[in-house]
């Protein structure tokens, strides 16, 4: 490959977007030597195209190694880009078609460097609920968004992350013990979405579901927060069910690369 010329599909740029493809994909730290004979390409020219893509923040080594794993600016960069996804006249109709249903504020939130990024929201007819703006953040720990993502990750990652949070008490019932939050972030990896009993604001209770991949990887979660006074933490479990339809019908649009008519009138009765 090395004294082959570089084809339309084969030039620096496709050979450095494949090592970020793969290196992204994978569950562990790469070497050099591993991303260079998986791409079937020349140690020298991986190491070069590697150096290029760590100088930029796209990979970076593993803390403590010379294997590398995403950067941070990837990771950035990904998130905006989801932000950007979900953004558009469509899927935000989903997001105002669910939010119609259930009568409450609804956003779309995704985790970007260790918080939650609130992309999307669309307010509900109700006065008084907890407001998520697009662009606000909230901690992992204590919000429905943070607690799935957080219950994804491979159990030694989570553990890791969890026990170098700050676990800031904002209310008396924001759980701040590391164990007893691994313990919730279990049973969440189980039961597959998530609620928050007055954890983050005192008086507003919520819920999440995820929105992944075709592949099942988690892209974003799809949540409503509500007062306590007027639902209740019990109360949440009613729209878990109008929240994952909506969610699979985001799951099935985020990654098309055409605008298709789709009926929203079933989040709508």
């Amino acid at each position: 490959m090395a004294n082959e010329p570089d084809s339309s599909n084969d030039g620096p740029l496709d050979r450095a977007i494949a090592i970020l493809s793969f290196v992204a994909e994978q569950k562990k730290a790469l070497s050099a030597a591993e991303i260079a004979a998986a791409l079937s390409l020349p140690l020298p020219t991986a190491h070069r195209l590697i150096g290029n893509l760590e100088a930029r923040g796209l990979i970076q080594k593993a803390l403590g190694t010379k294997r590398y794993v995403v950067g941070s600016r990837l990771v950035t960069l990904a998130a905006k880009t989801i932000g950007a996804a979900f953004r558009t006249v469509r899927r935000h109709a989903v997001l105002s078609a669910v939010a119609d249903r259930i009568g409450e504020q609804c956003e779309i939130g995704v985790v970007r460097d260790n918080v939650v990024v609130y992309v999307d929201s669309v307010r509900s007819k109700q006065q008084q609920a907890l407001q998520f703006n697009p662009g606000e953040a909230a901690p992992l720990h204590c919000t429905s968004t943070g607690k799935i993502y957080m219950s994804r990750l491979p159990a030694k990652v989570r553990q890791r992350l969890v026990k170098s949070l700050p676990l800031v008490r904002y209310t008396p019932t924001t759980i701040a013990d590391p164990d007893a939050l691994l313990a919730l972030l279990e049973e969440t990896r189980r039961r597959g979405w998530a609620k928050t009993n007055e954890e983050f604001v005192r008086g507003v209770v919520g819920c999440a579901v995820p929105i992944v991949s075709p592949d099942g990887d988690l892209i974003a979660c799809l949540g409503v927060s509500v007062p306590a006074a007027r639902v209740g933490f019990a109360g949440l479990d009613a729209f878990i069910a109008p929240l994952q339809e909506a969610a699979a019908l985001l799951s099935e649009t985020i990654l098309q690369d055409h605008e298709e008519d789709f009926v929203y009138s079933q989040f709508s009765e």
